[in-house]
C-alpha cells in the first residue's frame, strides 16, 4: 500500500499518535460561579458540570459542525457515535444545514443557556463570527474544543483536525509531482471560498507554488449544491480554456469538477487533484478522471473529538492538539483506504 507523502506524515503514525498525545492528568477545577466560571482567567468546569461529573451522570457532548448537509458530515457523525459508544457517553451532530454562520452562532448560544451539555467541539462556519460563542462556552464552564475547522484566535482548549494550511501546501507539492515541469494556468474552486478553511488551505496551496512559474486563477466560488457547481465550474473552464488544472479545495467542488472533466471529454487531459474520499471520488481516482486526492481523516476527527472531551470530564486528562494528517490517496491505494461518506 503505496501512503505517498513526499511528503507528511504517514497515516499509520497520525492514528497512533492522535490516541492523546498529552496524557497529563489533573483534578478538574470546580467553577466558582455558575454563570461565569473562567472568573480569574483560567478555566473552570461549571458547577452543574462538575456534579454531573461526580453523579457519574452519562455525559452529553455536542459536535457542531458548519454544515452537516454535506457529505463530509456522514464519517464525521460515524466516528463520533463509535466514541460515543465505546466511551458510554451521549454524543449528537448538531449544525445549520447551509453552513450559515448566524444559524451556528444561535443553536449554539440556545444551548449553553440551557445548561445541559457537558462538552462542546465546534467546527466553525466562520472564524471571526465563531470566536465570540466560544468564548462564552468557556466563560460558562463548558469544555469547548474545535475540530476539522481550526479557530486558533479563539478560546478554544484544543483543536482535532488536519492542519489546513499544511494540507493546502502538501497538496501544491503533490500537484507539481503529477505536472512534472509542465506549466500553464491553474484553476483553484472552492464550495465557499470565504470560510476560513478554505483560505487557509489555498493560503498554503499559494506559499507553497510562489516560484513555479504556474498561473494561479481562482479560488472560484463554486457553492454547495450539485448542479450550480457543475454549472459553475463548466463556465470557469470555459473562460479558462488553456488551463492545464483543475484543483479543488474540498470534497464537493472536487466531484463537481471530476463530473465535468468526464462529460466534457477532457478527462485525460487536464489534471485534477483535490481533498477526500467520497465514494464518487473513489471512482473518479480508478477511471483515471483525477489525479489523486488528499484524506484528512474525518471520522478519526470526530472519534478523537468525543474521546478528548470525556477524558478531560472523566479523568481530567489534559487536552491537547490532535493532527489527523495529511494521506495522499491515489489509484494505487485508493482500495486500501476508507471512504469517507
Amino acid at each position: 500500500m503505496r501512503f505517498s507523502l513526499r511528503r507528511r506524515t504517514a497515516f499509520a503514525a497520525v492514528l497512533g499518535a492522535s490516541l492523546l498525545a498529552a496524557t497529563a492528568c489533573g483534578a478538574v477545577t470546580p467553577a466558582t460561579d455558575s454563570d461565569s466560571a473562567s472568573g480569574d482567567g483560567g478555566f473552570q468546569l461549571a458547577d452543574y458540570i462538575q456534579e454531573a461529573v461526580d453523579n457519574g451522570d452519562q455525559l452529553k457532548i455536542r459536535l457542531s459542525y458548519h454544515d452537516p448537509s454535506l457529505a463530509f458530515a456522514v464519517p464525521i457523525r460515524e466516528g463520533m457515535q463509535r466514541a460515543a459508544a465505546e466511551l458510554s457517553v451521549e454524543a449528537e451532530m448538531i449544525g445549520p444545514a447551509g453552513g450559515s454562520a448566524a444559524d451556528q452562532v444561535a443553536e449554539l448560544q440556545t444551548l449553553i443557556n440551557q445548561r445541559q451539555i457537558h462538552g462542546l467541539a465546534v467546527s466553525s462556519a466562520s472564524n471571526d463570527a465563531l470566536m465570540p460563542v466560544i468564548a462564552q462556552a468557556y466563560d460558562a464552564g463548558i469544555p469547548i474544543i474545535s475540530f476539522n475547522t481550526n479557530n486558533p484566535d479563539s478560546q478554544q482548549m484544543g483543536f482535532v483536525g488536519q492542519d489546513l494550511v499544511a494540507s493546502g501546501a502538501a497538496l501544491a507539492e503533490e500537484l507539481l509531482g503529477v505536472l512534472d515541469g509542465q506549466t500553464g494556468k491553474v484553476v483553484v474552486v472552492s464550495v465557499d471560498a470565504g470560510a476560513g478553511w478554505s483560505n487557509d488551505r489555498f493560503s498554503g496551496f499559494q506559499s507553497a507554488l510562489e516560484a513555479s512559474g504556474l498561473d494561479i486563477v481562482g479560488p472560484v466560488n463554486t457553492g454547495n449544491e450539485p448542479s450550480a457547481a457543475y454549472n459553475t465550474i463548466e463556465s470557469t473552464m470555459a473562460a479558462q480554456n488553456d488551463a492545464i488544472a483543475l484543483v479543488s479545495l474540498d470534497c464537493c467542488s472536487f466531484t463537481a469538477g471530476a463530473t465535468w472533466l468526464q462529460q466534457s471529454g477532457n478527462a485525460g487531459k487536464i489534471h485534477s487533484v483535490g481533498f477526500d474520499v467520497q465514494p464518487q471520488t473513489v471512482e473518479y481516482l480508478k477511471a483515471g478522471v483525477v489525479d489523486l486526492t488528499i484524506s484528512q481523516a474525518p471520522a478519526e476527527q470526530g472519534y478523537q473529538a468525543v474521546k478528548l472531551l470525556t477524558g478531560f470530564l472523566s479523568d481530567g486528562t489534559a487536552i491537547s492538539d490532535v493532527d489527523t494528517g495529511v494521506l495522499v490517496v491515489t489509484p494505487d491505494n485508493v482500495d486500501d483506504v476508507p471512504v469517507e461518506g
